[in-house]
């Protein structure tokens, strides 16, 4: 028997796990012929057949049903080692981060800083997008680690909660509108978050609620963007508050009330676990303690 290693166990377990060679290779960051290698040269070490090659894919046999409970049982070793054995400056390798837009603007740097320090070998990939397209990266492995609006409802997803964000309404500095005038959301334009997310959906609904269907809303990607269009008067907005708080203490936009507000955007820090699953949890507690630190600094403003 030939000698096997991690990468051709990690690459026959990202295929078995996400159904075939060209999902397992944008999963691990390689190319398909690089996969395959790692397959053919695995199969050849153990002078088995791992796959049956059939018209609607890759098939496990008898024997790679075997192989991926020891497989299984490398991986979580590789994982005890790592947690319990190796000097985390020796930990390497590159950590792909989901995060949704709200978080990037708050605390994600000072996340990556804190990550840097303790893992200095490894390389971190960052990926800004709203919280569908992140669950679905995080489902087909394309990304390690999320923080989006969850939790992520799937048998192989691990959330750990993270401090939520307030909503306030904001307005332009010198906008005539008053804290009791249901009125203003028919006059005035409401901007929000992008279509296809939880928060606009919520938005919508609400208003349509509580002011009726003749409310114009002016979803935008760009949380930066929806600042700035309220700063020059196109419309009004209930947006985080730890966001807002710059603008309104430099006297951009303003605060107003109308006696109700979405509830405040819930977050995780979700992962799936696998050959990495170490650096990966850390990495989502360390998530929390930075968000918790972020938050508490924020109350006390």
């Amino acid at each position: 028997m030939g000698r096997l290693n991690l990468d051709q166990i990690a690459a026959f377990l990202a295929v078995v796990r996400l159904g075939g060679i060209g999902k397992a290779a944008q999963g691990l960051g390689l190319t398909q012929p690089a996969v395959s290698a790692r397959i053919r040269n695995l199969e050849t070490g153990l002078s088995q057949t791992l796959f049956d090659r059939t018209p609607g894919g890759l098939r496990l046999t008898r024997d790679g049903e075997t192989m991926l409970r020891y497989a299984e049982r490398y991986e979580q070793l590789n994982e005890l080692v790592e947690r319990h054995v190796v000097n985390p400056d020796a930990l390497d390798g590159l950590l792909r981060i989901g995060s949704a837009e709200t978080v990037a603007q708050c605390w994600l740097p000072d996340f990556v800083s804190h990550l840097h320090r303790r893992f200095p070998s490894v390389e971190v990939e960052i990926n800004v997008d709203v919280s569908v397209n992140l669950r679905a990266a995080l489902l087909t492995r394309e990304i390690d680690l999320a923080f989006l609006l969850g939790p992520v409802s799937d048998f192989s997803v691990d959330n750990i909660a993270l401090p939520a964000f307030e909503l306030g309404w904001y307005a332009a500095t010198d906008a005539d509108i008053r804290d009791d005038d249901p009125s203003l959301f028919l006059d005035t334009p409401v901007l929000s978050y992008a279509r296809n997310t939880a928060p606009y959906r919520h938005l919508k609904s609400m208003l349509l609620e509580r002011v009726g269907p003749g409310v114009t809303l002016f979803p935008s990607s760009s949380l930066s963007a929806c600042f700035r269009l309220i700063e020059s008067g196109i419309g009004v907005a209930a947006l985080p508050c730890a966001l807002a708080a710059s603008y309104v203490a430099a006297g951009r936009i303003r605060t107003f009330d109308p006696g109700w507000r979405p509830a405040p955007l819930a977050f995780t820090a979700s992962f799936i676990g696998g050959g990495q699953r170490h650096l990966v949890a850390t990495a989502a507690d360390l998530a929390l303690d930075v968000a918790r630190r972020f938050d508490g600094h924020k109350s006390v403003l």
